[in-house]
């Protein structure tokens, strides 16, 4: 729903101005317009119609010195119509016989005139038609309209119309399991009944953003073949107090009289945050928590056994109260996690049903590329694929457009316009292959996959894609401390190799530094303080916000800890480097050349006994 708008004062204005307009008018042409129509000839024309027989009925009225006749005229479709006329007297004595003669009926003549009431109502009509549609035109404009305040305003889902199922969400199979169990419940109510079980009356779908809850959720309905009610936290926020409630209690009534049914919230932490004691020391007046209170009321209150269920979503399920948790409300909480290898495959084979692409591809090889991606960031890549394709000329997706689409997800599009000069593209290619040497003279890294010093929207003047064969989910300490080291790696190179060091190193100084104290203060691996964490995270599916809770002194020595890791950790990628200077000086020239090496060239040259080293004078 639409933010409710304050009326506009100006469209008011206009309105008394427009209205006023519309009764002077009409009071001006209205007497015009419904007086008697009567047509004025001459006087001959009289006496020409009075000799043909033409005239029917005549008065004299001679006060008005005119003469009013009617005549018998003939319409188009066949039919006759009394038309009056009238015209002025004159001086003429054989006026009485002249009509005599001609058989005409001396009568008193009334023209037909408009009903009174219609003489009278007619001008307020039409101001309040006019009323009538400047509301409606101002509610339009204003959103929901004023007479729709304590409406839901959930959008409505027929089974039919969502065409969602399980099949179409791929990568959540632990979720799924667990819905199913709703799906069941919905279609054989009694077989819980007869063993004297309760279905859960919600469910909470808790994760990531993009991981497909609000699919999820739509693929219940679909499965169930029940009416789905959707709609967002947010639009239970009004700014008028009381709405918010009216709103609730107006969705659980729809949802009655629709059971069985399903209602989903989305972002259901908008109104279902924790209740502090502000609201009762500011006197309870808060809008919120009147939503939120009404919303307990609701779930408490309705009947589960009709076969009405409630799914939420949220992305921070620590700042829900407690209240909204217990068993008997949101009993049941379905994670959805990112993917793993196997359902990020899953996930792009399914979006790839619906383009075209050719034959063998290597779906496992792209999702390895994609770890850590959502459902939806995996449907993008696929879009992106499609997208070069069209742009190459190209009916059907290829490897290549699949591996370049995880590419501009990860680091943005090439920026083709961007040229380096070529001491900046030399001090990239030594940084990016210090990186790539480091990872490659190392045990416990997973392999180099790509290096490229084509610059990307991201920022990124250069990067080094790494890819692990297998899913890993764990990690030990000589791992986060080689990680450490390559990320040192590219400085060390600019070091060595230029003697001096640039900017460039600046997010790899970020990544290392957060590696680090993670590994000091939240995974317990140093020998000084051992299993103690020291930070705290918050949100950990909207980034993972870290805070400390420790002393002063504790702090300064994580601090001490930190700078020491790293700095070992650098000396260690520096040894790595220093000992193998031929192959950096022949990797960067060959990177230097080429812009772009594959993992494959890249170890090829690396197991080469003698390189060619340094870079062309020319060149530099």
């Amino acid at each position: 729903m639409k933010e409710v708008k304050q009326p506009d004062r100006k469209r008011i204005f206009y309105f008394y101005a427009i209205a006023i307009a519309l009764l002077f008018i009409a009071n001006m042409l209205l007497p015009s317009l419904i007086a008697p129509k009567t047509q004025s000839v001459t006087y001959d024309q009289f006496v020409t119609m009075a000799e043909a027989g033409q005239v029917a009925e005549a008065e004299i009225q001679s006060s008005e010195n005119k003469l009013v006749f009617t005549s018998e005229v003939k319409q188009a479709d066949g039919k006759t119509q009394k038309q009056v006329y009238e015209t002025a007297l004159v001086d003429d004595p054989n006026l009485v016989e002249r009509l005599l003669d001609a058989n005409v009926k001396f009568t008193k003549i009334t023209p037909s005139t408009p009903s009174p009431i219609l003489t009278a109502f007619l001008p307020l009509v039409i101001i309040i038609g006019f009323g009538v549609w400047m509301t409606r035109s101002m509610q339009k404009k204003m959103g929901a309209g004023a007479m729709s305040f304590g409406k839901s305003n959930a959008k409505v889902y027929v089974a039919s119309e969502t065409g969602i199922h399980f099949s179409d969400v791929q990568g959540e199979d632990e979720a799924k399991e667990l819905l199913t169990e709703i799906v069941d419940f919905l279609h054989n109510p009694q077989r819980y009944a007869d063993i004297g079980a309760h279905i859960p009356k919600g469910a909470l779908l808790v994760g990531p953003p993009g991981t497909g809850k609000t699919l999820l959720a739509k693929a219940v309905a679909g499965e169930a073949n029940v009416p789905f009610f959707s709609i967002s936290g947010s639009e239970f926020v009004e700014m008028f107090v009381g709405m918010g409630a009216a709103k609730v209690r107006d969705l659980f009534k729809q949802a009655n009289e629709k059971a069985p049914c399903i209602v989903f919230i989305d972002e259901i932490d908008t109104i279902g945050k924790k209740r502090d004691g502000a609201g009762g020391i500011s006197g309870g007046n808060d809008e919120r928590e009147q939503t939120l209170n009404q919303l307990l009321t609701e779930m408490d209150g309705f009947d589960g056994s009709k076969g009405v269920v409630i799914l939420a979503a949220t992305n921070r399920p620590e700042s829900l109260d407690p209240a909204l948790l217990r068993p008997g409300r949101f009993d049941r909480r379905v994670p959805v996690e990112l993917p793993d290898l196997i359902g990020r495959e899953a996930i792009l084979r399914v979006h790839a049903k619906k383009v075209k692409c050719e034959p063998g591809l290597d779906f496992n090889a792209i999702a390895r590329m994609a770890a850590g991606a959502s459902g939806a960031e995996l449907a993008n890549m696929v879009n992106e694929a499609a997208l070069r394709a069209v742009r190459a000329g190209r009916d059907k997706i290829s490897q290549s457009d699949l591996e370049e689409s995880v590419e501009v997800v990860i680091a943005g599009y090439q920026k083709k316009n961007k040229i380096l000069s070529n001491k900046e593209k030399l001090i990239v290619a030594y940084h990016e292959i210090g990186h790539a040497l480091v990872a490659a003279l190392q045990t416990h890294s997973a392999p180099v996959t790509k290096i490229t010093i084509i610059p990307r929207t991201s920022g990124a003047l250069g990067y080094t894609m790494q890819v692990d064969q297998e899913e890993h989910n764990l990690m030990s300490r000589e791992e986060l401390e080689n990680k450490i080291a390559t990320l040192t790696g590219g400085r060390v190179a600019e070091e060595l190799a230029l003697h001096s060091v640039t900017t460039g190193a600046s997010n790899d100084i970020e990544q290392a530094t957060r590696l680090a104290r993670a590994l000091i203060s939240r995974f317990g691996m140093s020998e000084a303080f051992g299993m103690v964490a020291f930070e705290q995270v918050h949100n950990a599916y909207l980034g993972g916000d870290a805070s400390m809770a420790c002393a002063d002194q504790t702090a300064a020595e994580i601090d001490r800890m930190v700078v020491e890791l790293v700095r070992r950790q650098y000396e260690k990628a520096r040894q790595l480097l220093s000992d193998n200077m031929d192959k950096l000086h022949a990797l960067s020239k060959y990177l230097y050349d080429h812009e772009t090496i594959t993992g494959e060239e890249f170890m090829k040259l690396m197991e080469q006994p003698k390189l060619e080293m340094g870079i062309s004078e020319e060149k530099e």
